[in-house]
């Protein structure tokens, strides 16, 4: 198997044994981002929606690493500690993406890396 591996400076560099993404065929797999700033790696301050916008922000930049954008996205998954927030989600996403949208999960989690209430990963096809 052809693979390659993405790394952007534009999103925070992995805090485990993982790649940003990795590319296969016309595939790649990102791995989960939370909303950290890529150039401090600490956690965006603000509300539940600065949250969803900088794991979004940061999930752009790997996808534009990969050769795509979000709108490449076919499957999005979505990791929240509180339910409660996925409307707030559907509107972040109403307005990054173009319809129609990817196939979507989203997965109540008791906690998530760094403490942080969102993480959001997919799979691009470009």
């Amino acid at each position: 198997m052809n693979k390659s591996f993405i790394v952007t400076p534009d999103a925070p560099e992995a805090i485990g044994t993982y790649s940003q993404a990795v590319k296969t065929g016309q595939t790649t797999y990102l791995s989960g981002q939370i909303p950290l700033k890529p150039d401090t790696m600490e956690v965006v301050s603000g509300d539940i929606e600065a949250e969803i916008r900088q794991a979004f922000h940061n999930l752009q930049a790997v996808c534009v690493a990969g050769g795509g954008s979000l709108n490449h996205l076919v499957k999005v998954q979505v990791y929240l500690t509180d339910l409660s927030h996925f409307p707030i989600v559907n509107q972040v996403m109403e307005s990054l993406f173009e319809a129609p949208y990817p196939a979507r999960a989203a997965v109540g989690v008791a906690e998530l890396p760094k403490g942080v209430r969102v993480e959001v990963d997919g799979i691009m096809i470009t």
